[in-house]
């Protein structure tokens, strides 16, 4: 399903030169979870986590496991200024959210996030987006773990020049292709 999401995203950004972020997401820890408190307790967390990235996110939004403890959030039309100010908002609800393992343990959670913006009429690969998205997942578990990373957005606008030159021929007064 997220690799269909993804594809309709490039697609649809690569028409309108709209923006489109993607997230991953990377539970902070997660096997010391496993290892200490056993696979049932892990189970509990992800559910949990699946539970407030889906509270933190629009209904347009898709968020989907990705493998393991690793989360993916594509967030259509997300403008770039509003890009970190979701990925932070995700990161503090799932810091602010214990998690019930029994009635005698509580744990608390962190998530590392990077993100990527597709990049606009540019028609990319899911293969590319998830790898710059993963990059900067990277950098925030590097830089300690429970951070944000987003990439700077990429220039790839293209002015109306531009497309005139893209798409000016293919029109003529009297159809297509003359």
């Amino acid at each position: 399903h997220i690799s269909a999401v993804l594809e309709r995203e490039i697609d649809r950004v690569a028409r309108s030169g709209e923006a489109a972020l993607l997230l991953m997401l990377d539970i902070d820890h997660f096997k010391r979870v496993n290892d200490s408190h056993g696979h049932l307790a892990g189970d509990v967390v992800l559910q949990s986590v699946a539970r407030t990235l889906e509270s933190c996110v629009r209904p347009m939004d898709t968020v989907a496991r990705y493998g393991g403890e690793e989360f993916a959030i594509v967030l259509p039309t997300c403008q770039f200024g509003f890009g970190r100010v979701v990925a932070e908002r995700v990161r503090r609800a799932i810091e602010s959210t214990p998690i019930r393992i029994s009635p005698s343990l509580t744990l608390d959670i962190t998530v590392s996030i990077g993100g990527a913006f597709a990049l606009q009429w540019i028609r990319s690969t899911t293969t590319l987006w998830i790898d710059r998205a993963d990059a900067e997942l990277y950098k925030a578990k590097l830089a300690g773990r429970n951070r944000v990373s987003i990439e700077d957005q990429p220039d790839s606008s293209v002015s109306a020049e531009e497309k005139s030159l893209l798409f000016g021929p293919l029109y003529t007064p009297s159809g297509w292709g003359d």
